[in-house]
Order: C-alpha cells, then sequence, then structure tokens
C-alpha cells in the first residue's frame, strides 16, 4: 500500500501525536495547542496521528479528547477528528435515534455526498453498529418519508458528466405532470430524484426551468409547512446546489433565537474540505456579511476559535 505524503512544512504525525499527548498532561487541557494541530491538519494527516497515538500511548485519541474537553467545542474536535466516512455514520445513527431523529441530516449525506463517498459511509455504519444505514433508516421512518429517504440512502448514482437531453425533456414532464397533480411521492418521481446522475438531474431541472417558467422547488412551495415536501425540496436543493442548502442551515442555525450549535457544527466539520469556500461565498452573497464573522458574533471561546480556524482551513 502507497504511503501517505504529509507536506514538508507541516510536523510529522509522531510530533503531532507527542504534542497533544503533552495538550493532556497536568491540571488543566491546553485547548489551544490542540486546535493549532487538529485544525490544519487535513483527513490523511489526521488520520496518521490517530494511528501513531494509539500505538505510542496505547489508547485512542478520540477517547482522550472525550476524556479532556466538554461541551460544544469537544462535539466539534471529535467530528473534525473522525475520518469523513466515520463521521458520517456517526451523524447518520444519531439522525435516526428517538430523540436526536433528524431526517434533514440522512438528506444531506444521500444527496451531497460521491456514490462511493455515500458506499463508505453504509460500510462504516455497518462495521460499527452491526446492522445496515438502510435497516435504521427503513426502522425509523414512515409513510413518504420513508419512500424518499430509503432509496435515497440506497442509491450508487453513475458520476459521469454525460447528459440525455431527451431524457431530459421527456423526465421534466412528467416532473411537471406529477407536481400539477400534487402526485410529490408518485413512484415516478421519487425513481428520477433518486436515480438519475447529478448531471442528467442538473439537466432535467433546467429543462424544467426553461419550459415551464419556474424552479421545481417553487412549485412545490404550496404546502410548504408539510415534512415531506421540506425534505423533498432540501433533496433537490442538495443535489443540484449543496452550497444553498448549507447556506440556509448555516443562517437558521445562526440567526435563530439562541445559536443551533449542533447544526453550525455539523456544516463547518463536514464541509471545511469539499466546499466550504463556494459556502461561504453563498453565505456573503445572501447575508452581506463574512462567515467567519458572523460565527464569531455567536459563539465564545475554544468553540468559536475551533470554527474560525476551521474555516480557514483551506487557506492554510
Amino acid at each position: 500500500m502507497a504511503s501517505l505524503k504529509v507536506p514538508s512544512n507541516v510536523p510529522l504525525p509522531e510530533e503531532d501525536a507527542e504534542q497533544l499527548h503533552k495538550a493532556f498532561q497536568g491540571w488543566g487541557t491546553n485547548e489551544k495547542l490542540i486546535i493549532s494541530i487538529l485544525a490544519h491538519r487535513n483527513s490523511a494527516q489526521r488520520s496518521l496521528i490517530r494511528s501513531v497515538y494509539a500505538a505510542t500511548y496505547n489508547e485512542d485519541l478520540l477517547k482522550a479528547l472525550d476524556k479532556e474537553l466538554s461541551s460544544d467545542f469537544e462535539r466539534a474536535v471529535m467530528l473534525w477528528t473522525l475520518d469523513p466516512s466515520e463521521r458520517d455514520a456517526y451523524l447518520a445513527k444519531e439522525s435516526t435515534k428517538m430523540f436526536t431523529k433528524n431526517n434533514w441530516v440522512l438528506v444531506e449525506i444521500a444527496c451531497t455526498r460521491s456514490a462511493l463517498d455515500l458506499f463508505k459511509v453504509k460500510q462504516a455504519y455497518q462495521a460499527r453498529y452491526k446492522k445496515s444505514l438502510e435497516e435504521d433508516v427503513a426502522q425509523h421512518t414512515s409513510g413518504d418519508i420513508r419512500k424518499l429517504l430509503l432509496p435515497l440512502v440506497s442509491t450508487f448514482r453513475y458520476e459521469g458528466d454525460e447528459v440525455n437531453m431527451m431524457l431530459a425533456r421527456s423526465e421534466s414532464k412528467i416532473l411537471h405532470e406529477k407536481v400539477s397533480d400534487k402526485a410529490y411521492s408518485d413512484d415516478d418521481f421519487i425513481r428520477i430524484l433518486t436515480t438519475r446522475s447529478k448531471a442528467q438531474l442538473g439537466a432535467t431541472l433546467n429543462h424544467y426551468n426553461n419550459e415551464y417558467g419556474n424552479a421545481i422547488n417553487k412549485n412545490l412551495k404550496e404546502g410548504s409547512d408539510d415534512e415531506y415536501l421540506k425534505l423533498l425540496r432540501a433533496a433537490i436543493t442538495c443535489l443540484t446546489y449543496p452550497e444553498k442548502h448549507f447556506e440556509k442551515v448555516l443562517r437558521l442555525a445562526i440567526n435563530k433565537m439562541g445559536t443551533d450549535e449542533w447544526g453550525l457544527t455539523r456544516v463547518v466539520t463536514t464541509r471545511t474540505e469539499v466546499d466550504m469556500e463556494r459556502i461561504k461565498e453563498e453565505y456573503q452573497r445572501r447575508n452581506s456579511i463574512p462567515l467567519d464573522r458572523a460565527i464569531a458574533k455567536d459563539t465564545s471561546g475554544d468553540y468559536e476559535d475551533m470554527l474560525v480556524a476551521l474555516l480557514g482551513h483551506g487557506d492554510a
């Protein structure tokens, strides 16, 4: 197996592991040192640090962090330190539990990850929880929501850029007919949404917009308090313009009475290494304030420092 290359200007994982171990020693934890290391390492580097830490100190780094940290700061550090597939498996599991149920997170994972990444999430889920993601989604949902979510998490979409324009035309017509009939959970509607490649779906929805004078999500606004319709719109946005979805999650997390730290932490830790620059641009455009400044106004202490450091991760 090829060894992972670490840039020469980044300390070796052995040095990082030693520094983290030092951060846990003595009376108090050195949170600043933890941020200065983990918030500035990419996924491959964090994985190496965990391996070295376990081999050197005979303890899982995640367990050490769990013992030393607390509250929102702990959650941000823990989620960030996990491998992406492990992290998504954990988030998906939390989303199917009775008291932390969140179908939006399942839509995010199913619709904004690549086909291969979603497959890895399902592998990680099985390894950790000894059952399939599909099994838990089916068990904890019902009706139209189950009808939508189950194929979304089950699919392995084609990832290529090829588009069949005749198919786009015919399927945009099907979608328009179903929307006109308010048949939002029709089998064909769900089949198109859950099986087509993102490129094909984008072409279909563009044709829908041009042909019928409205984006499909505008036509789905009727009965907008309906949970199924909200999830349907979220799935369409996640599949076509994920940065718009994540900007909205962040805006709602920050601008409500009392911060939604769970939503804020989830978006920052899962998107920093993916499309955070686009999300920041979308946030600035929509809210006329840089995202890092908005987060700094709404958070404090080590939690704020960790999130702001992650937002600058791509600039490092």
